[in-house]
């Protein structure tokens, strides 16, 4: 899939300022019937309930210069429109490594108690209904082949899932697509989710109860799936975000030789984190040692962070060391600096609360002000996830072995639709990618038509259901039916005589 560059869109580069919020003064009357100007930087801050007879007292409010890092925010934190986006070390066209090892080929969708079929040297056996299907695809070449060559990736929450809460019209979707259509086929696609924080094979398994589908980790990628690659690079990291020890646990399955999480931090130096309350069942299932003589190599933000003020902390603490050492102030903030790492930059995400609670991408802006605060110098730092460059190649790549899979045929197909509820991260990045897009209604956007910053190229829908036999019928045909008939042999006449001779 081809990548675009900003000047294909008619970006700018670099980006313009940010008008600021103040632009357009507001003013109060005072009870003596004098004006003052409230509400923004370099002014003052009305004080709500003034008038009920309570003395008031308006507060001046300035912004500091030096933490004003507005223009020198991620991509997405500053703008999420394609039309604004501005060159960066990480925006589309950085070079990320992503994992090359090749997947392990099952060709048959059948499964025995061994793995294996029963009769050495034959072809699997395959059920009636599998052999049903396969007939319908002989007699329909150019449905199977249009089939083929189409693709669906798909968000999980807000399209598929709201939290642990099914969106019904998900469940309808992924049968359809896993063979209960006219040709009884599968049709290709996979799972790209921001969402981060568990290994990959719990995740899969939870959805796919929650989905009542089968789902595989083979077609499954969470935001720091690509970073496994990571591994063959550091040996000792900081692995931040997440729920207890999972994140760690999705690092050491990643190949991380020596995974180090706050919790071993405070464990070994409580006056690290002086405002954190640390239970003694926290320190008994921690790893503390001596950090002040180990060099952590890079920090990972796996997920988001369930403590934003301890670990914050840890992090400014290394990222202004000397080599990752604890107890150490670097002379020069930038070359002896580590690599931070985030999997993803999403602001927002949809969750089981209306309205959508703030992600790991407000995270990452917290700590590049207060980096850019303290030091005087901007952070430098790599995101992962969508809408970044490296997953959507690492998504190339388990579509294509995923059509290795499920049709023996190792390649990627030409028409693929990304279905998601957010536009500055689903949306956008699919754009850029060359993929068809399509926006649903049941996550993060609530619009009404299209996105006016990040439209979505095939249309915006009421549901994922909508969105995905919409692209069927125009791939397929406008009669493409989506149901399986079983009763019909597609080897004999109505009559009941053979049709073959």
């Amino acid at each position: 899939m081809p990548a675009f560059e900003d000047s294909d869109f008619g970006v700018q580069t670099p980006l313009s300022p940010v008008k600021s919020r103040d632009s357009h003064r507001f003013t109060k009357v005072a009870s003596n019937g004098t004006s003052f100007p409230v509400g923004s930087h370099g002014s003052t801050i009305s004080i709500p309930g003034e008038g009920n007879g309570h003395n008031t007292i308006e507060v001046p409010a300035t912004r500091s210069s030096i933490s004003d890092t507005s223009h020198l925010m991620h991509n997405l934190s500053l703008s999420p429109s394609m039309k604004d986006r501005r060159g960066s070390r990480n925006s589309f066209g950085a070079s990320l490594p992503i994992p090359r090892s090749k997947r392990q080929s099952r060709l048959s969708s059948v499964h025995y108690p061994d793995g294996k079929a029963q009769r050495p040297g034959m072809p699997p056996i395959q059920p009636t209904r599998d052999i049903l299907a396969a007939q319908m695809q002989d007699l329909s070449g150019e449905k199977v082949k249009a089939a083929k060559d189409m693709a669906f990736v798909f968000d999980i929450d807000g399209v598929l899932v709201h939290g642990d809460r099914l969106i019904p019209e998900g469940q309808r979707v992924l049968e359809i697509l896993n063979g209960d259509n006219e040709l009884g086929i599968k049709i290709p696609h996979i799972f790209l989710t921001n969402g981060s924080g568990k290994p990959e094979k719990p995740r899969v398994e939870q959805l796919s109860k929650i989905l009542h589908s089968p789902i595989s980790t083979d077609q499954f990628i969470q935001s720091h799936t690509p970073m496994r690659a990571l591994a063959e690079y550091y040996k000792t990291v900081l692995v931040v975000g997440g729920e207890g020890y999972k994140c760690r646990e999705v690092a050491e399955e990643y190949g991380f030789q020596d995974t180090v999480v706050p919790n071993d931090i405070v464990a070994w130096d409580p006056t690290i984190a002086p405002y954190r309350v640390f239970t003694e069942g926290e320190r008994a299932t921690s790893r503390p040692r001596d950090f002040s003589k180990v060099n952590i190599e890079a920090i990972m933000v796996f997920s988001d962070s369930r403590d934003y003020a301890t670990d914050m902390q840890i992090i400014m603490d290394l990222l202004r060391s000397e080599d990752g050492r604890f107890g150490t102030v670097a002379q020069d903030p930038v070359s002896q600096r580590i690599p931070i790492y985030f999997s993803q930059g999403d602001m927002l995400c949809p969750t089981e609360h209306p309205i959508p609670r703030m992600s790991q991408g407000t995270f990452r802006i917290g700590l590049e002000a207060m980096y850019k605060a303290l030091t005087g110098v901007d952070l430098e730092r790599v995101v992962y996830g969508k809408p970044e460059l490296a997953t959507y190649k690492y998504a190339d790549e388990v579509i294509t072995s995923w059509m290795e899979q499920i049709h023996n045929d190792e390649r990627l197909p030409s028409n693929v639709y990304m279905i998601g509820d957010n536009p500055a991260s689903d949306i956008v990045g699919g754009n850029m990618y060359g993929w068809n897009t399509c926006l649903v209604r049941t996550g993060v956007y609530q619009g009404e038509g299209n996105d006016d910053n990040n439209p979505a190229s095939f249309g915006v829908f009421k549901n994922v259901f909508e969105a995905v036999t919409t692209a069927i019928k125009k791939e397929l045909g406008q009669d493409f039916k989506f149901g399986f008939d079983e009763t019909i042999n597609p080897v004999l006449h109505g009559n009941g005589t053979s049709a073959i001779f």
